[in-house]
Formats: C-alpha cells, sequence, structure tokens
C-alpha cells in the first residue's frame, strides 16, 4: 500500500498532527495497488487496493499546546461557550 508523507505541526500536549501539505507519495511497488506505478493500467480485477496506507508523519514545528480540536472539546466539557 502506498503512503504519503506529510509535513506539518505536531501539537505536543496532545500529540495530535495538523498537515499542512503532501510533499511525497512513497510507491509499495505492487501490482495489487492502484496507487504505484507497478499497477497494470487497465487492469481489470476489482480486488486492487485503492487507498493508501498510513501517512508518513514529518514535523516541520512542535507547538507545546493543545490543537485546535482539543481546546474546543475541553471547553466543551467544562461548559465555555465557544465564540
Amino acid at each position: 500500500m502506498c503512503q504519503q508523507v506529510a509535513k506539518g505541526t505536531r501539537w505536543g500536549k496532545c500529540g495530535h498532527f495538523q498537515r499542512h501539505l503532501v510533499v511525497a507519495v512513497m510507491d509499495c511497488c505492487q501490482t495489487n495497488c492502484e496507487r504505484s506505478c507497478n499497477h497494470p493500467p487497465r487492469c481489470p480485477l476489482r480486488t486492487c487496493i485503492t487507498t493508501y496506507g498510513r501517512e508518513i508523519q514529518q514535523d516541520v514545528d512542535l507547538v507545546d499546546e493543545f490543537c485546535f480540536q482539543c481546546r474546543a472539546a475541553q471547553a466543551k466539557a467544562a461548559g465555555i461557550p465557544l465564540r
């Protein structure tokens, strides 16, 4: 299964990754993966893999905070209205 290589921000307190852009695709070189260069152009099989595998995450920066979604969830749990 081919994988996308993404660069982004890592949120230190929750560990979540915020993708900024995909910079490359790692080819798995399998003939049964539609994303691979080795997949036949007019493959009749319906069993081929059609999605990317787990994303390879490269941290561009590290922010020592919770991500936006985690902060929103914490505010909601505490009963603080969001603006």
